[in-house]
């Protein structure tokens, strides 16, 4: 596999940026509004961090980084062959990039292994859509990002459901 992603809501993006680019010896290899992701070479890490009060000091979500859609592809029927709940979302705009992914959920933790698929032009408000609880359904449900089911019901329209 590629490297091991860590996600963190943080209280204050630029006082987190500060505090892991001296921890990691790296600048952050992408930054947005609330958002910034680092590129970590040693040891191996995409660290991701966004700018959550409310939540800060806690974990937003586990991942994998791999290298192709293909290695997303193969870590699903892995996962699926293991028995295990997956929930593929190809295409989809997440954290300012467009990603291949596959979630899963096991141990009271979600991980997605994904792919980087381009870079999501900056100023534009991506197509959200929410990990571990599908993307929105036919009726359109408006998502979050890399939200947790309950997050994701908080964002659901009335009467909408989640695929």
């Amino acid at each position: 596999m590629g490297r091991v992603q860590l996600a963190l809501n943080v209280t204050d993006l630029d006082e987190a940026v500060d505090f892991y680019s001296k921890l990691f010896q790296t600048e952050p290899a992408k930054r947005r509004p609330g958002y910034a992701n680092f590129a970590v070479v040693d040891p191996p890490l995409k660290l991701v961090l966004f700018e959550n009060p409310s939540q800060a000091g806690t974990l937003n979500h586990l991942g994998v980084e791999v290298g192709t859609a293909d290695d997303v592809v193969v870590a699903t029927r892995r996962l699926s062959a293991l028995g295990l709940q997956t929930d593929v979302e190809d295409g989809v705009t997440c954290c300012h990039a467009l990603q291949d992914k596959v979630w899963v959920s096991g141990a009271g933790t979600r991980w997605e292994v994904y792919t980087v698929l381009a870079d999501a032009p900056e100023g534009n408000a991506p197509a959200v859509q929410a990990g571990g609880g599908g993307g929105p359904s036919a009726a359109g449900a408006s998502t979050v990002c890399c939200a947790t089911p309950s997050e994701v019901a908080d964002t659901t329209p009335e009467g909408a459901t989640l695929s």
